[in-house]
This record gives C-alpha cells, structure tokens and sequence, in this order.
C-alpha cells in the first residue's frame, strides 16, 4: 500500500485534465465539423493515448529535475514536481523506467489508431509530443531552463493534442478550425507560466529561466492576466469556427483571470499563491471546457 500511494502521488492524476479536456475538444470538433457520430473505441483509444502522455510527461519531469526539485522549499499541488524522488519514496530507476514504458505504450496505442482509423499522421503527432518533453526538460535543448519552457507547453496542449483528437475522430487536416487554437494558445501560455509561480525561488537558484523567475512573481501575473484578456478578445472567432456562439459564460474565464491580479501579493510559501495559481488554471480550463459543453450538447 505505501508503494501504491507513492505511485499515485508520483502520477499527479489532477493534472489529467490538461491532457484529456484537449483532446476530448478535438475529437467533438470532428464530430461537429464532418457530421460523423462519435466513434465509442476511438474516443477510449485517444484519451488512453493521454493517460500515458501525461504519465509519461509527470515521470520524465520528476527524472530531470531531481536537484532542482530538492532545492524547492515553496512547492504545492500545482508544481515543484511529485516530490516521491525528493521524499526517497520511489528511486530514479523506478521513475525513468515508467517514463520509458509509458512513451513506448503512447506510440503502441497511436500507432493502433493510425491503422485501423486509417490516419498516419498520428504517429508523428506522438512522436512530437515525446519530442516537445524532451525539448522542455533534457539536454541539449532543456529548453524550460533556457526560457522557452511555458511556450513548449502552449503548443503542445493547445496544438498538438487538440489536432491528433480531431485527426482521429476523422476530421481533414484541411478543415482544422486553426482560429479555436489561435484562441487557447494565450490561456495555456498564461497557465504554463502560472504553475511556475510558485517555484520561483528554487527556479532562480537553479538558474532555470521561467517568466516568473526572471521578471518576478507579481509582475508574471499581470503577464497572466493580458494573456488571457487575448483570448477573450480571440473568442468569437475561435467559438465561430466550430460553430459555438459567445455566450455570457466568457464571464468564467474572464473573474478568474481577473483574480490571478486582484490576489496580490502572492508570495511562493503563501496561501495567496496557491489562490492565484487555482484562478490562472480555472480561466484556461473553463476556456476549454466553454465549446467542448456547448459541442457534447448539440
């Protein structure tokens, strides 16, 4: 049981909804844009693929930051890592050994849906996935130490897997509503760059160059807040292109963006920072969640 707990705790399974919303969006925009019903086996198909991306992005991360991680002294639910490698609960070799699992079972099961849904390029979409992690967290690139972390994230959880849902739920590459994606690329940015917040300490000290450890906690979160006021300014267009119409449950995202402001100041180590970090993660989720309801009820 205490090996089971560690294993949990080291899968960060509150974290599953910034895989699965995604690609589950994707997957009711095909539906919606090609007339197609859902296909049941391809839905289980795409959201396992997220399980074990998000599995494989929790365990690979907690391998690569290991002393960064240990020198985290403000960590919360939302960041600094697992911690089960900081605590001794579980060894590096347990760690990287899932993580390789978990990237082998991600392609095994893309390459199952490119065969029987006919869709080859899901295969590199996988590939890309492992590649973006790899870009974030491992050298030579290590590119969340170098300050292009939170946009690797962007793309990857606002891009790729909205897309690989829609390419499997058999929407044409062609017919890809690209301005639903120019919408959330600001949310997930500002969400990406939130989730550091309250790392910023240790993340100066390891010289890892993330927006709040380079330009300070209180002024990353006026960043958050005009990242989000884009998307709101990009909603329309974004709604309109999967056939969605603004409705006043913009208001959603918009107070909770509104918070990450108003909860100042948010010291790392504080309760106030834990309040800006859950405001910042319900803006880009309701921003997700706002045409993925308004799709599953048509």
């Amino acid at each position: 049981m205490t090996t089971l707990r560690a294993w949990l705790q080291a899968s960060r399974l509150p974290s599953q909804s910034y895989i699965a919303l995604p690609l589950l969006l994707g997957q009711l925009v095909a539906v919606r844009l090609t007339g197609r019903s859902l296909d049941v086996a391809t839905l289980l198909g795409v959201q396992l693929f997220g399980v074990l991306d998000q599995l494989f992005i929790v365990y690979a991360n907690d391998w690569a930051d290991q002393e960064t991680d240990r020198r985290n002294r403000t960590a919360t639910l939302f960041s600094g890592g697992s911690r089960v490698l900081v605590e001794g609960r579980l060894s590096p070799r347990a760690i990287g050994a899932a993580a390789l699992v978990c990237a082998l079972g991600l392609v095994a099961v893309s390459t199952a849906l490119a065969v029987t849904r006919g869709v080859p390029l899901l295969v590199p979409l996988a590939l890309s996935a492992l590649a973006l992690l790899w870009a974030y967290s491992y050298a030579p690139l290590r590119l969340s130490y170098r300050g292009g972390g939170e946009v690797l994230q962007m793309v990857g959880v606002s891009g790729v897997l909205p897309l690989y849902g829609y390419l499997a739920q058999g929407g044409a590459l062609g017919g890809f509503p690209w301005w639903l994606v120019a919408c959330l690329l600001p949310t997930h940015l500002a969400c990406a760059i939130a989730t550091a917040l309250p790392d910023e300490p240790s993340d100066r000290e390891s010289q890892k160059r993330t927006l709040p450890a380079r330009v300070g906690g209180e002024r990353a979160a006026w960043f958050i807040l005009a990242l989000n006021a884009l998307t709101l300014a990009l909603a329309p267009l974004g709604l309109e292109s999967v056939g969605v119409s603004v409705s006043p449950w913009l208001l959603l995202p918009a107070l909770a963006a509104l918070g990450v402001a108003l909860t100042r100041p948010a010291p790392p180590g504080s309760r106030r920072i834990l309040v800006r970090v859950a405001s910042a993660i319900t803006a880009t989720t309701a921003m997700v969640a706002i045409p993925l309801v308004a799709l599953a009820l048509r």
